[in-house]
């Protein structure tokens, strides 16, 4: 696999919205979010990424996978001059 499928792009996307600051804090996926959400949210569960499958806490393997994806995020977002 050399590129990224929709559901890791929709991993990845959720992965950005837990917040960076704390530890403490987690995400809440509602019932009314999308389906893409919510399959990406069950998937990451599944995956050891987030403690619940609605949502929860990134695990230790998450917060590295979210460093990670925040790097990369920013320096795909870099403006060429």
């Amino acid at each position: 696999m050399n590129q990224f499928d929709d559901d890791m792009t929709a991993e990845l996307n959720l992965i950005l919205k837990f917040p960076q600051d704390s530890l403490m804090q987690g995400l809440k996926i509602h019932h009314d979010a999308s389906q893409s959400i919510v399959h990406a949210a069950e998937r990451l569960f599944a995956k050891g990424i987030i403690t619940k499958p609605d949502g929860g806490y990134l695990t230790d393997l998450g917060v590295d996978i979210a460093d990670h994806a925040r790097h990369l995020q920013m320096a795909l977002s870099m403006k060429l001059n």
